[in-house]
């Protein structure tokens, strides 16, 4: 293990292999992704560079490009999250804030005094502005997924790094970044 020490923090970088590529698309580097799960790499050993609010928090206000970042031990990183969770998440958001409204709704409706078609009445009426407010809140998620993406390609491309074991995955994971349009694909000696 070795440590590098800055002024308001501490990192330690473990010598494990890492292949790293760039890419310039999403559909790319999702591609590459699930070859990489497909052929057995764990997702825990797949993690992309972290959003804009924790590079700020790490690296200040100075402009980065992935191309400084790539074998820098000290970018901070995150979990990929592919396109199918967020639209499960989207769903979930906006489903969940109907069923609330509906809910609700029907809680209040459920009287001996109150009939049927009022009881539907309710639920429609209650669970409708829930379900807006769902689907404002959802799209807020989707953006934010885009806008994360798009600014990692504004500054370079999408940095993917994938932990390696061994010779034989070093050569893997090389040929399945290079083979989905990443760039600059190579292994450096570390992992953080």
């Amino acid at each position: 293990m070795t440590n590098s020490q800055g002024k308001d923090h501490k990192s330690t970088a473990i010598n494990i292999p890492e292949a790293v590529g760039v890419f310039d698309s999403f559909k790319d580097l999702q591609a590459a992704f699930y070859d990489l799960r497909m052929v057995g790499f764990s997702r825990y050993d797949i993690s992309l560079l972290a959003g804009q609010d924790v590079l700020k928090e790490k690296l200040g206000k100075s402009y980065w490009r992935a191309s400084d970042l790539e074998d820098d031990p000290d970018a901070p990183r995150a979990a990929f999250v592919s396109e199918e969770a967020i639209g499960e998440l989207e769903g979930g958001i906006a489903g969940g804030f109907f069923f609330l409204g509906s809910y609700i709704a029907m809680a209040a409706m459920l009287t001996p005094a109150s009939t049927l078609a009022a009881s539907i009445a309710a639920i429609a009426i209650g669970g409708t502005p829930s379900a807006v407010i769902g689907t404002l809140l959802a799209r807020r998620v989707g953006k934010h997924h885009k806008d994360y993406y798009a600014n990692q390609i504004e500054h370079g491309g999408i940095l993917l790094w994938v932990r390696v074991k061994d010779k034989e995955h070093e050569d893997l994971a090389v040929n399945i970044l290079k083979g989905h349009s990443g760039r600059d694909v190579h292994v450096h000696p570390w992992s953080e």
